[in-house]
C-alpha cells in the first residue's frame, strides 16, 4: 500500500507554465504529480540520486498522464526528481524538478510471542534512518484492525483478546514517509487468568473458585504461606479446590493461571486469604466485686483481631484483647458460656461452653388456696435451682407457723374470719435468696346462720339470718337455670325483686369481706316463686251460644280459672290445667270481659289481662220484602240486640242488589222483573262482629207489557194488543172512562189481546195493561196510556192516541 509521504507533497519547483510535485513515496518508490503541458506528446520522470553512485532511474508515460510512479529506488535515499514534456519527436518542450527522499527499509521481524492474554510482543530488525516503527495487527476474518507506533525494538501491540490468532507485520517510518510492511508473522494470545473467590471455611483450610476460562485446558495454582515463603503447587481440570492442612489464622498468598490446549500459560492472578483462627482456649470465670459483673478471659489466639464472649442467657460481650465483662448477672440464672475469635475470614468455632450459677432468686408470685374447711395452701412459682424452699406464715392473733417443702406449696391451719402475713425464702447451696414478697391473707368470713324466707309478692322474696364474724357484707344469690340476681347489703336482711314468676331459685347467703371476698360454700335454700300470669288470651265465638278460650304460658302443672263477665248477667267461668277451654250459654249481641288466673303449690298468678268480647248481634225476628216498581223493591225488619247496621241483599242468576244501612228498612234499585231472589241480611256490631241472617226467599212481578196498541172495532168494541215478556205470564187490560172502568184479560196464556165493549164514540180512555201476580192481584206501577174514541157510522171509529202518563 503507497501512502503519501508527509511534508513532500508541497515540495514542487514550478517551470514555465508546468509544475511537479511529490505526491506520495515508500522504500522503494514514489509518485509523483505533474501539471499538463499543451503540445506534449509524452512526459518522462527521471530520478537522480543526490551525493550517491546509484544509477539514474526514469519512467515514461503518454500525454494524458499527470501522474505516475518511479521504481527500483533505494530506500532511505535523496533524489531529485524530474519531468520533462516531451513532443513526438521526443523532444523537451518544457521541464520541472523537485527533490525528496525514500522512506527507510523495510524491517524484518525476529519473533512474535504473547506473554499476556491481551498482548503480543514483537522483536523485528531496525532499519537505517527510521524514527519510529508501526507495528500493525489484525485477524484474519478482517473484525480487528489495529496500529501501534512504537520506538523500536520489541515493541508490543495491546488491546487484544485472549487466546485468539493476529497477523502481525512491522513498517518502518522517517520524515520521508513509511516502509511497506514487512513479512507478516502468525501469533496467539494466551488465555486469560482465572477470577479467583477465596474464603476460609475453617481455621485450617481455604476454598478457591473461579469461573470456567475459555479455551483452558489445566489450571495450576501455586499457594505461598506468607509468614515462612512456604510454598506449594498443585495443578486441577476442576474450576474449585479446597486446600487443606493449612496453618489457623495465616495469610496465603495464591497465584493461579490456566493453560491453553498447546500447553502455553496464561495469565496469572494473585489474591491473598487469611484462615480463621483457632479455637480460644483455657477460659475462666469469676464475678468481680459486683456480683451482677462477670469477668471472662482466656488464651490469646494467633490471627484473631477480635474475640466475642456469649452467654446462653443473651448476654455477650467483645475486645480485641483475651478477656472482657459480661453484666448484669441476675439471681437463678445458669449461665453457658463460650468464646469466638473472629478475623477478616470469619469466626473460629465456638470454645466448649463453661456454666455458671448465680444466686436463686426469691419466690414470686405468691397465692393462698383453701384445701378444705380450716385447712390453707400457700403455694408460689418454681424458681430455678433451689434445693428447698422455708415459708412463714403468722395470724394476725400473733400464733405463727413454719413451714419447709421441696415442692412449690405448704400447708397451715387457717379458720374462717382472721388475718394471716406470709413469705417464703428459696435456698441452694449458695445461701438464701432474697426476702420475696409478703403475703397478706385474710380467710373467708363464716357461713350465715339460721336463714328464713318469706314471700312479698309475685315477684319479690325477703330472706333473713344472724350476722357472723369477720363480714364486712353479705352476699345475697338467686340462682336460676337462666341467671343470677344479686343483692349486697351490710344489714342480715335481703329482698330479691323481680324474680320470675313460677321458677325454682337457688337462694345462698354469703358472707364477704374485702380481702378474700365472698364464702359461697353455704348451703343453699330452694325456692319456688308463683305460677306466671297467662298471657295472650284469645276468645273465638264457637257457635252462637258457646265461645272457646286460649292463651299462652310458661307454668308446669298449673290449674287454670277463666272468669267471662258481661254487662249483664252472671259471670261465666271456666276451670282447666290446660290452656283452653270452652264457656257455654253466652247470649247474642252481648260484650265482655274475659281474664285467667293460674295456680301452684306457690300460689296464685297475677290475673292475665282483661280482653274485651262482644258475641255476634242477633238477627231480626222478622223481615218483610215488598215490590214498589218494576225496578225496586223495599225490604224492612224488625229490631235486633246489638246490632249497629245491617247489609241486606238479593241475590238472583240476572243480577245482584244490595243496600247497608243503620235503619231497619232498605229501598233497592236495579232489580229484575219476573225474578226470583235470595233475601239476605248481615247485622254488624259496632266493633265489626257480624251475624248472617237468612229468610225465604222473594219473587218480582212479571214485566210490563211493551207495545201497546188499541183499535177500534164494530159494535162499539175496542181491540187492546200488546207484546208480553213471557208466555206464562197472567195479563189484565184495565180501561177506564166515561164514569166507568171495564177489564179484560186473554182466554188463553199465549194470547195477547183482549177485546173491550160497550165504549162510546167520542170519550176519552184510559189503558193499562199489567200482569197479575200469582194471587190474582194485578200489579199497579205500569202505566197508563190516553187514546181518544170517535164514531164512524154506526161502528167505532179509528182510535187516536192523544198523550200517555204513569199510573200509581
Amino acid at each position: 500500500m503507497l501512502l503519501k509521504a508527509p511534508g513532500l507533497s508541497q515540495n514542487a519547483v514550478q517551470g514555465t507554465h508546468f509544475s511537479i510535485s511529490i505526491y506520495m513515496v515508500t522504500s522503494k518508490s514514489a509518485v509523483l504529480q505533474w501539471s499538463s503541458y499543451s503540445g506534449s506528446s509524452s512526459y518522462r520522470v527521471t530520478a537522480y540520486p543526490l551525493n550517491s553512485l546509484d544509477p539514474l532511474v526514469f519512467s515514461s508515460y503518454s500525454q494524458n498522464t499527470v501522474m505516475g510512479s518511479i521504481n527500483s529506488l533505494s530506500p532511505n535515499t535523496a533524489y531529485t526528481f524530474k519531468v520533462e514534456a516531451l513532443d513526438g519527436t521526443m523532444t523537451t518542450l518544457s521541464q520541472a524538478t523537485v527533490d525528496g527522499s525514500t522512506a527507510p527499509d523495510v524491517p524484518t521481524i525476529k519473533t512474535a510471542s504473547s506473554k499476556e492474554s491481551k498482548s503480543v510482543t514483537v522483536e523485528f530488525v531496525e532499519v537505517l534512518g527510521a524514527s519510529s516503527y508501526i507495528l500493525r495487527a489484525e485477524t484474519s476474518d478482517g473484525s480487528f484492525f489495529s496500529e501501534t507506533y512504537v520506538s523500536g525494538s520489541p515493541g508490543t501491540v495491546v488491546g487484544l483478546q485472549p487466546y485468539t490468532d493476529y497477523t502481525l507485520s512491522v513498517m518502518s517510518v522517517s520524515s520521508a514517509g513509511r516502509s511497506q510492511p514487512s513479512e507478516s508473522v502468525q501469533a496467539k494470545t494466551v488465555v486469560a487468568a482465572p477470577q479467583l473467590i477465596t474464603s476460609s471455611p475453617s481455621n485450617s483450610s481455604i476454598g478457591v473458585q473461579w469461573a470456567p476460562v475459555p479455551h483452558a485446558m489445566l489450571y495450576s495454582l501455586t499457594i505461598i504461606r506468607e509468614d515462612l515463603y512456604l510454598q506449594s503447587r498443585l495443578n486441577t481440570t476442576n474450576t474449585s479446590v479446597m486446600i487443606n492442612d493449612l496453618q489457623a489464622g495465616t495469610n496465603y498468598s495464591i497465584i493461579g493461571n490456566a493453560w491453553s490446549p498447546e500447553s502455553v500459560p496464561g495469565d496469572k492472578l494473585t489474591v491473598s486469604q487469611i484462615t480463621r483462627p483457632s479455637t480460644p482456649e483455657s477460659i475462666t470465670l469469676q464475678t468481680v466485686s459486683d456480683v451482677t459483673v462477670l469477668s471472662v478471659s482466656w488464651g490469646a489466639v494467633h490471627g484473631a483481631a477480635q474475640y466475642t464472649a456469649i452467654s446462653s442467657s443473651g448476654l455477650n460481650c467483645s475486645s480485641s484483647t483475651n478477656s472482657c465483662s459480661l453484666a448484669p448477672l441476675s439471681c437463678g440464672q445458669v449461665h453457658y458460656i463460650s468464646i469466638t475469635a473472629i478475623n477478616q475470614a470469619g469466626p473460629s468455632l465456638p470454645s466448649y461452653s463453661q456454666q455458671f450459677i448465680t444466686f436463686p432468686c426469691p419466690p414470686q408470685p405468691l397465692r393462698v388456696d383453701t384445701v378444705s374447711a380450716g385447712n390453707c395452701s400457700v403455694i408460689w412459682s418454681s424458681v430455678s435451682y433451689v434445693d428447698y424452699y422455708t415459708a412463714f406464715i403468722k395470724r394476725d392473733d400473733g400464733i405463727e407457723e413454719t413451714c419447709n417443702s421441696t415442692g412449690t406449696s405448704c400447708n397451715f391451719h387457717c379458720q374462717c374470719g382472721y388475718s394471716y402475713i406470709m413469705s417464703v425464702f428459696a435456698n441452694n447451696q449458695a445461701g438464701s435468696s432474697l426476702p420475696g414478697p409478703v403475703l397478706n391473707h385474710t380467710t373467708l368470713p363464716c357461713c350465715p346462720g339460721n336463714m328464713s324466707v318469706s314471700s312479698l309478692s309475685w315477684e319479690s322474696v325477703m330472706i333473713s339470718w344472724l350476722m357472723v364474724r369477720g363480714a364486712d357484707v353479705y352476699e345475697t344469690r338467686a340462682v336460676d337455670a337462666d341467671g343470677t340476681l344479686v343483692c349486697n347489703d351490710t344489714s342480715p336482711v335481703c329482698v330479691l325483686s323481680d324474680l320470675t314468676c313460677n321458677t325454682r331459685y337457688s337462694l345462698q347467703v354469703s358472707a364477704c369481706n374485702d380481702p378474700s371476698g365472698c364464702n359461697r360454700t353455704c348451703s343453699p335454700q330452694s325456692y319456688l316463686t308463683a305460677p306466671c300470669m297467662p298471657e295472650r288470651v284469645h276468645v273465638t265465638q264457637s257457635n252462637s251460644s258457646s265461645i272457646s278460650i286460649t292463651w299462652t304460658s310458661a307454668n308446669s302443672d298449673a290449674n287454670y280459672t277463666v272468669s267471662v263477665i258481661g254487662s249483664v248477667g252472671q259471670p261465666l267461668t271456666c276451670q282447666t290445667n290446660e290452656t283452653s277451654c270452652a264457656v257455654t250459654g253466652v247470649p247474642c249481641g252481648t260484650a265482655y270481659k274475659v281474664s285467667a288466673i293460674a295456680a301452684t303449690s306457690a300460689g296464685f298468678s297475677m290475673p292475665s289481662y282483661s280482653v274485651p268480647f262482644e258475641t255476634a248481634p242477633c238477627c231480626p225476628d222478622s223481615l218483610t220484602a215488598v215490590q214498589v216498581t218494576q225496578a225496586m223493591s223495599n225490604i224492612s225488619w224488625s229490631a235486633a240486640q246489638g246490632a249497629q247496621s245491617f247489609i241486606a241483599s238479593l241475590n238472583s242468576s240476572r243480577g245482584f242488589a244490595q243496600c247497608h244501612t243503620t235503619q231497619s228498612t232498605c229501598l233497592m234499585g236495579c232489580i229484575t222483573c219476573g225474578t226470583n231472589y235470595t233475601v239476605a241480611l248481615e247485622a254488624i256490631s259496632s266493633t265489626g262482629y257480624k251475624a248472617e241472617c237468612t229468610y225465604h226467599g222473594f219473587s218480582t212481578s212479571e214485566c210490563c207489557p211493551s207495545g201497546i196498541r188499541v183499535f177500534g172495532r164494530s159494535n162499539n168494541t175496542l181491540r187492546v194488543q200488546w207484546r208480553s215478556s213471557s208466555s206464562l205470564s197472567n195479563y189484565t187490560v184495565q180501561v177506564t172512562g166515561n164514569g166507568k172502568t171495564q177489564t179484560c184479560s186473554p182466554l188463553q196464556l199465549s194470547q195477547n189481546t183482549c177485546d173491550v165493549a160497550q165504549v162510546i164514540c167520542g170519550a176519552v180512555y184510559s189503558v193499562v195493561v199489567a200482569p197479575v201476580d200469582p194471587s190474582g192481584v194485578m200489579v199497579h206501577f205500569c202505566s197508563s196510556r190516553m187514546y181518544s174514541v170517535f164514531c164512524a157510522g154506526r161502528d167505532v171509529g179509528m182510535v187516536v192516541y192523544r198523550g200517555k202518563r204513569s199510573v200509581d
